[in-house]
């Protein structure tokens, strides 16, 4: 009986935890919707209903218990540049284009998801991931400071747009500035308070001044109407070049999303223990920018600062994501209307202090050690800078891409020899102490072999077969480190084990994984059953022994 009432309390207690939070979280959450909607040049309802699909979607089909996901800064940006370049003049088509391109992403994310491509990110560097990030909040700030004093230079790139707004700077709204300034004042206060929704809060304070001054008179603008109004889901009208465009586009949204959605869960997830599914993510996701794309919202992702606002509020499992759904649909039935009379420049001050964090240069630290690391930072952050957002991020992916290649194609062989009378088998240039087999040489590459550096890596080997001569019957190469292999890598290795048996010797690949093994099979008799060993270095050298033993 006690043992049921403490399980009672507990689940009570859970119950209560989870609602606290997610009611602390939707008072967060609402303000910085219809914030990021205003980065993204669109109704602010399409950053609520964003918000909605992402709370429901991911807390039905997620995993991480302390995820939010909603509308975030960077996708707002990346979707503004992207609408804008195609359709700069039409805000009915970029309205169009935009869920589009947000429906784009949800496929993208499912078919991720369903491809196993959870660990894709992997193939960003984080110094680049950082470099752009640091770009993008500097480019969003300024600009929300140009909506503060309401001077909007025509220009992409973020140097001339300083420089257009320094210049009409005799044009700037004073009053839209002091506004600005004082709610930013106010949000860094406030937020120092546990528990305390200081963008609720400040915003309140906004509508009571537009209660008792007519702004309009002094020339800062307001929220309006938000109209929340759903209708039937439906797919935007837009023709096959359109689409195609947008499927370019959608790459880049959801490389942003996931890097972003990534950290976030992944980093909560070892924090605490919790078990790891990107590609249940991966499919969460893209249930939540679908549901979002059909009505009418914007991208979503798993941002740090919902997310971490989730974990400090005491949230215990995902359905503090719910609860906080349900407390969005309560202030969207009460106070929605009087979010109308909100001064523009109380967003601003939102966003600006929601990408505070980004630009704390501590985050760079770790990356300053390796100069290789400095480059790839400043190179983010300017092609950001200087190319704008979409091409920014473009380029910074396609850094990491370049980078991730030439990694992998510069991969070494390593010499390996056995430490001591043990099983073990160890690089003899990292390990002195470690001895050679005699009559066998045991090669293993440091990276993945794969067509970029297939050639280069057997070459290598080749050339240390050559130097062995007759003093080895036998090459072991241990392919640990590849979990699957190209055409161009299997024709490169038939290559060499040609040239190994045209001098007389032997080749045997160790650590071969399951997938691989079943490929090398097909393709006999090329290579050998009898060359392909699953088992440890330690089992190959007694395969390759056996022969000399039995003579």
């Amino acid at each position: 009986m006690t043992m049921l009432s403490s399980s009672t309390q507990n689940k009570d207690g859970a119950l209560m935890a989870n609602l606290i939070a997610g009611l602390a979280v939707a008072g967060l959450l609402l303000p910085e919707a219809v914030a990021y909607s205003s980065i993204a040049h669109m109704p602010p309802q399409m950053g609520v209903i964003a918000l909605f699909a992402g709370l429901i979607a991911y807390g039905l089909a997620g995993k991480s218990r302390f995820a939010i996901v909603s509308a975030t800064s960077s996708s707002a940006a990346v979707m503004a540049a992207a609408t804008l370049g195609m359709a700069p003049d039409n805000a009915a088509l970029r309205l169009s284009l935009s869920l589009g391109l947000v429906l784009v992403t949800g496929v993208f994310f499912i078919l991720a998801g369903l491809a196993r491509l959870g660990d894709m990110t992997t193939f960003i560097a984080k110094p680049v991931l950082r470099g752009f990030a640091f770009g993008l909040a500097v480019v969003i700030i300024v600009k929300q400071i140009a909506s503060m004093v309401g001077v909007h230079p025509e220009h992409e790139d973020i140097l001339r747009f300083i420089y257009g707004l320094g210049s009409h700077w005799s044009d700037w709204n004073w009053t839209g500035l002091l506004i600005g300034v004082v709610s930013w004042l106010l949000l860094s206060l406030l937020s120092r308070i546990p528990y305390m929704p200081a963008s609720l809060v400040v915003i309140a304070l906004g509508i009571a001044l537009s209660h008792q001054v007519n702004l309009g008179h002094y020339g800062v603008p307001l929220v309006g109407n938000l109209g929340l109004n759903l209708g039937w889901p439906h797919l935007p009208a837009l023709t096959r070049d359109q689409w195609g465009r947008l499927l370019e586009l959608g790459f880049a949204m959801v490389m942003i999303l996931y890097a972003e959605s990534y950290g976030s869960i992944r980093g909560f997830a070892v924090k605490y223990g919790d078990p790891f599914t990107p590609n249940r993510d991966l499919i969460a996701l893209g249930l939540a920018n679908m549901l979002s794309g059909l009505f009418q919202g914007m991208p979503v992702g798993a941002g740090y600062s919902g997310t971490s606002a989730n974990e400090a509020a005491g949230a215990t499992s995902r359905l503090a994501g719910l609860m906080a759904a349900a407390g969005l649909a309560l202030m969207v039935l009460t106070i929605l209307p009087a979010i109308a009379l909100t001064p523009h420049p109380v967003l601003a001050a939102i966003v600006i202090h929601v990408l505070g964090h980004t630009l704390n240069p501590v985050v760079f630290r770790p990356y300053f050690h390796w100069r290789r690391d400095r480059i790839i930072i400043f190179a983010a952050i300017f092609s950001v800078l200087m190319l704008g957002v979409l091409e920014g991020l473009l380029a910074a992916i396609g850094i990491s891409l370049m980078l991730t290649l030439r990694r992998f194609s510069e991969s070494n062989l390593q010499i390996l020899g056995r430490l001591g009378k043990g099983h073990d088998f160890v690089s003899m240039a990292a390990h002195p102490q470690a001895q050679a087999v005699p009559g066998i040489l045991i090669l293993r590459p440091n990276e993945p072999i794969f067509f970029a550096n297939a050639d280069r890596i057997l070459l290598q080997a080749m050339h240390l077969s050559e130097v062995a001569g007759s003093r080895a019957h036998t090459v072991i190469v241990s392919l640990e480190e590849s979990f699957d292999l190209d055409s161009t890598s299997l024709e490169a290795l038939q290559d060499f084990n040609k040239s190994l048996m045209d001098k007389g010797q032997r080749l045997i690949l160790a650590r071969l994984k399951d997938s691989t093994m079943q490929v090398l099979q097909r393709i006999t008799p090329a290579l050998p059953s009898e060359s392909l060993c699953g088992l440890s270095v330690d089992d190959a050298v007694r395969l390759a022994t056996l022969p000399q033993e039995r003579k």
